[in-house]
C-alpha cells in the first residue's frame, strides 16, 4: 500500500478481480495480459468441453453445472459463442437512470457486446458493436453520462463512443450497432479510466502519444470528445485511477490526482491543470516485477497495489 502523505511503500496487496456482472457469468479468457486460459481447457472447461447457455442452477456438491462453486448458485450463463464470439477480455456495466434496467457491456476480441441483465436468470443479448478497425484481444470500456467509451490496442481504433440509451428500444435482438462518435487523438490504447466527478477520460498505454502515459480527453460533451492534455513525464502507464483527492494530505485535497501503475513504479500525478500536470511522487519497491494496477481505499489514505509478476 502507498500513502500519498508519506509516499512510502507499505504493503503490496490487491484484493481480487472478478469478471462477474450481477449473476451473469461469462467464459472469460485471461487475456488482460498475456497468459494461459483459465481452467482445464481453452474455454476454461475440463477437456475443453462445449459450453451451452444455462438458466438458474443450484450449487450442489461444489458444482453449479460444470462450474465450481461455494455457497453461490449460478443465476445464468451465456457462452461467448452466444454473445458474438471471439474471446472476452473486459466487462463493465450500466444502469439506465430512467428505467433502472441493468446492462453488461462485454469487451471481446471482435467487438463489444451489450447484454440486458435486468432479469439475471434470463439475460438477453441485445447486439454487438464491431471494432472501429480490426480485431484485438485488448479492449477496455468505461461509462460516463450514459455513454460507453471503448478503446483497443488494435491499430487505428481510437476511442469509440456509444449512446447507451439506444439499448432501451432494441426491437429484435441481437442487432449490429454502430458507434455514435469516434475520437482519433490516439491510434490505440491499452486501458481507459474515467473520473466521473470531472468528466475526463484517461487513456493509458496509447504508445503513439504522450510517451505511452496518460492521454487525457474531455468527455463532458460525450458526443464530441476533445483532447485535454498529456501525462507522459514517467513514460508508459499500464493502468490508472484518477480521483478528486480527499485523503490526509491537506495540500492536495480537492485536487484531481491520478495514481498510475507504471510498470516499475507507482507514479502519482496532480492533473488538476490538464495542460501542466505535476508529478508528485515516483515510488518503486523491492522485488518489483510489473506494477500492473491498483485501487484507493475509500478514505484515500492508501493505494492497494497489484504487481503482476513479482511471484
Amino acid at each position: 500500500m502507498f500513502s500519498l502523505t508519506s509516499k512510502k511503500l507499505r504493503v503490496g496487496i490487491w484484493a481480487c478481480l472478478a469478471l462477474l456482472a450481477v449473476g451473469l457469468f461469462f467464459s472469460v479468457r485471461a487475456v488482460h495480459d498475456e497468459g494461459p486460459p483459465i481452467g482445464g481447457g481453452p474455454n476454461g472447461q475440463p477437456n475443453g468441453q462445449t459450453l451451452f447457455a444455462m438458466g438458474k442452477t443450484a450449487c450442489v456438491g461444489g458444482m453449479a453445472g460444470t462450474f465450481p462453486c461455494h455457497n453461490v448458485d449460478l443465476a445464468s450463463f451465456l457462452p461467448v459463442s452466444g454473445i458474438g464470439g471471439g474471446s472476452v477480455n473486459d466487462v463493465w456495466g450500466w444502469t439506465d437512470p430512467l428505467t433502472g434496467k441493468e446492462y453488461a457491456i462485454v469487451g471481446r476480441s471482435n467487438g463489444t457486446s451489450f447484454v440486458d441483465i435486468s432479469n439475471p436468470e434470463q439475460p438477453t443479448y441485445l447486439g454487438n458493436l464491431p471494432p472501429h478497425s480490426v480485431d484485438s484481444v485488448w479492449r477496455s470500456i468505461k461509462v460516463y453520462a450514459d455513454h460507453a467509451f471503448i478503446v483497443s490496442e488494435a491499430d487505428n481504433h481510437g476511442m469509440q463512443v456509444f449512446d447507451l440509451t439506444r439499448l432501451r428500444n432494441v426491437a429484435a435482438p441481437p442487432v449490429a450497432f454502430t458507434e455514435n462518435a469516434h475520437y482519433t487523438g490516439f491510434r490505440r490504447a491499452h486501458t481507459l479510466a474515467v473520473n466521473e466527478a470531472t468528466g475526463f477520460a484517461y487513456a493509458a498505454g496509447s504508445k503513439d502519444t504522450c510517451a505511452g502515459g496518460l492521454h487525457v480527453v474531455d468527455i463532458r460533451n460525450p458526443g464530441a470528445p476533445v483532447f485535454a492534455g498529456c501525462v507522459g513525464q514517467d513514460g508508459y502507464t499500464h493502468e490508472t485511477q484518477c480521483v478528486i483527492y480527499r485523503g490526509p494530505d491537506l495540500e492536495y485535497q480537492g485536487h484531481e490526482v491520478c495514481f498510475n501503475s507504471n510498470e516499475d513504479t507507482l507514479t502519482i500525478v496532480d492533473v488538476t491543470n490538464k495542460s501542466e500536470p505535476k508529478q508528485l511522487s515516483r515510488t518503486t519497491y523491492a522485488g518489483v516485477g510489473y506494477t500492473h494496477q491498483g485501487w484507493l481505499t475509500e478514505d484515500h489514505k492508501h493505494f492497494l497495489l497489484d504487481d503482476e509478476l513479482d511471484e
